[in-house]
């Protein structure tokens, strides 16, 4: 579990989160939501250990992160996969030492072992035969889920993922949404998503935070945000026509 507690981070005279309060369950699927400009990505950063904030905590399964050694951040670091919105693959690297990329930094794994580890996290995202490829010989949506790979060979506690459907299309999104929620049930791991895709919130939304201006507006589900009167949110999640007609028919079948 990650717990933050009043988080205050500032830029200069930019006061750019605002007392941030929530908690974040592991074998769930967390999503972070808002406008541009909401704060979504500095939070992210501060989740990650890249941004130092000036008051407030976040605590990992109990460890306060701002008081712990550099060696015990290091320690949380190594329990951390990532999936980032360009899925950052190293193109000079094949698929497979993409992969294994994070077990040369953390472990003392041999290099059989290493080879062994990437064989299963690769089958696990359903690219078997992908270890020689280059990046550049993969599509957006392959790279993405050698990404995910890369994230989980590590077996981490905690997986961030920085808009993980950035640049696919909708068929393919929906592939990469329930792959990480698969991943994220089966390994009972904490998963956090900053997303704008509002197709991703309802499809995997189990934990739902919505920041407007540095603030947590609004938290809840893929089921009680369609209930919420938060105008906030509404405005925001109700902004294309599909999404009022959902919305109009859901209060209506449970009303």
């Amino acid at each position: 579990m990650i717990i933050v507690e009043d988080l205050h981070k500032s830029f200069g005279d930019a006061h750019v989160l605002k007392g941030i309060s929530t908690t974040f369950d592991k074998g769930k699927t967390n999503l972070i939501i808002g406008q541009s400009g909401s704060g979504k990505t500095v939070f992210l950063k501060c989740l990650l250990g890249l941004f130092d904030y000036e008051s407030g905590t976040i605590s990992y399964d109990g460890k306060i992160f701002s008081k712990l050694s550099e060696d015990e951040k290091r320690d949380i670091r190594a329990q951390i996969g990532m999936v980032f919105q360009g899925s950052a693959l190293f193109d000079s690297m094949t698929i497979a030492e993409n992969v294994m990329f994070p077990l040369k930094m953390f472990t003392k794994m041999s290099k059989s072992e290493m080879e062994d580890r990437a064989d299963v996290v690769l089958k696990r995202v359903n690219l078997d035969d992908a270890h020689k490829k280059m990046p550049s010989e993969a599509s957006g949506g392959m790279q993405k889920r050698v990404a995910i790979a890369r994230a989980i060979v590590n077996n981490p506690k905690y997986l961030f993922c920085d808009e993980p459907n950035s640049g696919l299309d909708p068929k393919t999104a929906i592939v990469i949404d329930n792959l990480i929620q698969e991943i994220t049930d089966e390994y009972q791991i904490v998963t956090v998503i900053n997303s704008h895709d509002m197709n991703s919130v309802m499809e995997i939304g189990e934990k739902i935070v919505f920041l407007k201006d540095g603030h947590k507006a609004w938290e809840g589900s893929k089921e009680t945000i369609f209930k919420t009167d938060n105008e906030v949110v509404t405005d925001f999640v109700y902004s294309s026509n599909l999404f009022k007609k959902v919305r109009k028919m859901y209060l209506e079948e449970n009303h």
